[in-house]
């Protein structure tokens, strides 16, 4: 015989709330009941799922159409900006690598003499900076160059404004140095240490040896990864653009916002950028690879 239940076959013997053991099974955990929009999915043909898909996909180009801008309005749009881009922006940062370079090579080349100079102190220095730049992330210096120099400086009674541009190309030499200093170092100790001692038998002094003998040899073997460094500083210009300077990047940005940012412009203008700075490195890449198999050490 069955027994009986309280609240279910017989009286209650409390107030409590008791669940029916029907709608307990109908509620279960995993219960189809429970699985509706995954039974629903299931049982839909895919071409439906396709069809879903296919109308997400084309809201945005519906909305582009509903505002009435289009991928030729944005191309229309690049064509109308593009001398001020290339003369003002592209310009502005071939500018900036030239002087960047030239600043960083001339720290490069003394740090990296005084890397191997007979000086320990001068060494211990060199080796330290050295490190310090080469290892730093490029966009924290520039901050950091940011910060720190002054925006103006006053003498007297002239005020000499300073250029966010000038900052920039003193935030990015900072690196460059160090990592030509490296080059500088490398190539020197790469000369056989027989010609510095055949120099020493000659009475040459220490300064002969590396002005007249050592550096001829290294300026064939320093040229190629100065022409590399030169590539890979100028695809790192457009870094300089969270500093407010106006180049390529920055009047990109301007210009999209005079045209109302349309989302469309985002392709032409900034695709623009890529092909410009990839026709200026890609050349330079070329020419540092046949340097490099011309002033190649043959043994």
């Amino acid at each position: 015989m069955r027994a009986r239940i309280p609240g279910v076959d017989a009286a209650a013997r409390s107030d409590l709330a008791v669940l029916l053991p029907s709608r307990a099974r109908d509620r279960a955990p995993g219960r189809p009941g429970d699985l509706a929009f995954s039974r629903w999915l299931g049982s839909t043909a895919p071409w439906r799922l396709v069809l879903v898909v296919a109308l997400v996909a084309a809201w945005p180009f519906a909305a582009a159409a509903q505002s009435g801008f289009t991928m030729g309005h944005a191309f229309e749009a690049l064509w109308r900006w593009l001398p001020f881009l290339v003369t003002k922006g592209f310009a502005m940062n071939v500018v900036i690598s030239f002087l960047t370079m030239a600043i960083g090579t001339a720290g490069g080349v003394v740090l990296g003499l005084w890397q191997v100079s007979p000086s320990a102190a001068a060494r211990r220095v060199a080796w330290a900076l050295t490190q310090a730049f080469r290892n730093s992330p490029w966009l924290v210096l520039l901050f950091i160059v940011m910060l720190t120099f002054p925006f103006q400086v006053e003498v007297g009674s002239t005020v000499i404004f300073i250029p966010d541009w000038t900052k920039a190309v003193f935030g990015l030499s900072l690196p460059v140095m160090a990592n030509l200093s490296e080059v500088v170092r490398g190539a020197v100790q790469s000369v056989p240490t027989g010609q510095w001692e055949a120099a020493e038998s000659l009475a040459f002094s220490r300064r002969q040896i590396l002005w007249r003998i050592v550096l001829p040899q290294c300026f064939k073997r320093m040229v190629p990864p100065w022409m590399n460094w030169y590539a890979i500083l100028t695809m790192a210009t457009p870094l300089v653009s969270l500093l407010g300077v106006e180049e390529l990047v920055t009047l990109s940005r301007q210009a999209m916002e005079a045209e109302d940012n349309h989302p469309e412009l985002l392709v032409p203008f900034f695709g623009f950028a890529l092909v410009i700075f990839f026709a200026y490195c890609y050349p330079i890449a070329r020419w540092t690879i046949a340097l490099e198999r011309r002033f190649a050490v043959k043994l």
